[in-house]
């Protein structure tokens, strides 16, 4: 019989701690928690609209988002602009999904992405009408493009070194299709597709990050039943979520993380968001908030 000592297995899937959840690096910066919020969708947004022009694969493109949302439970804002991250998260997460992309096109998509933002910005702060978007290639010998090719490498590097080369990603998609096959509701299409579009909805917020899949997916699946109107069991003595081993406490959790995403918001505040895409302009503002 061996007398050495028991190894406590690593957990397998990586989830923020109690006090990183309490208290983000950025809180602790003086970030207000809105704007990371909204900074931190923006920046998954930004990745998703990126995978889109490169026609990169689903899985990478999803993982990129959770790697982003993780990344900014141990590091802040004030330290790392979130389109730079973004940037370096997508070209890792192509590097684990085994879909490379070329440097030189990630860099040229997010250039656009980054100039049709800054447009965006400066036209609604203008007092004249708006005028079109037309984008200005770069030149490859440009300071531009050695500036976003150092913040890729860069950002990368400091994923790989934040997150303790821990960049292990579990995706929803297989789970929810086995849980809809479980409660009866893959016959029905527009139930499937609902409650998909709520797991790549969630790609946005900091859910993959906080909850295991099981509680993210059945977080899709009760808003989906409830806005088609579809009858599961739900007494106290029998509830289909704990059938999946999920707390009700948690499922409500993420369901309002979800919604929270769909809220109002207005043409300034979308707006200044957009201006705070760098870590520049993001040290500027935070600067100016304090200072008041």
């Amino acid at each position: 019989m061996s007398t050495g000592t028991v190894t406590v297995p690593r957990r397998l899937y990586p989830l923020a701690s109690l006090s990183q959840i309490q208290s983000t690096p950025s809180a602790q910066d003086g970030v207000p928690h809105d704007i990371e919020e909204d900074l931190r969708a923006y920046g998954c947004k930004l990745i998703h609209q990126a995978g889109i022009l490169l026609n990169q694969k689903q899985v990478a493109v999803a993982t990129a988002q959770i790697l982003l949302q993780r990344f900014f439970y141990v590091s802040s804002l004030k330290q790392f602009g979130v389109a730079d991250i973004g940037m370096g998260a997508l070209y890792l997460s192509s590097k684990l999904e085994e879909c490379p992309v070329r440097m030189r096109d990630l860099i040229n998509v997010y250039d656009l992405l980054l100039q049709r933002a800054a447009h965006t910005t400066a036209s609604t702060s203008s007092p004249h009408p708006p005028c079109e978007f037309n984008y200005t290639p770069m030149s490859y010998f440009s300071n531009t493009f050695y500036d976003l090719k150092e913040a890729l490498v860069v950002s990368e590097m400091q994923i790989l070194k934040r997150l303790a080369f821990d960049v292990q990603v579990v995706l929803p998609y297989g789970t929810l299709v086995n849980y809809m096959r479980l409660l009866g509701l893959t016959s029905r299409n527009e139930a499937v597709s609902m409650a998909w579009g709520y797991l790549n909805d969630a790609l946005q917020t900091p859910v993959y990050a906080l909850y295991a899949v099981p509680t993210v997916v059945s977080a899709a699946i009760l808003l989906t039943t409830r806005r088609l109107g579809i009858s599961l069991p739900s007494s106290p003595e029998n509830c289909w979520w704990e059938l999946f081993d999920v707390g009700w406490e948690d499922l409500w959790s993420v369901c309002g993380y979800i919604m929270r995403l769909y809220r109002e918001r207005t043409t300034t505040e979308r707006v200044e968001i957009m201006g705070l895409l760098s870590k520049k302009d993001f040290r500027q503002w935070l600067e100016s908030q304090t200072s008041k």
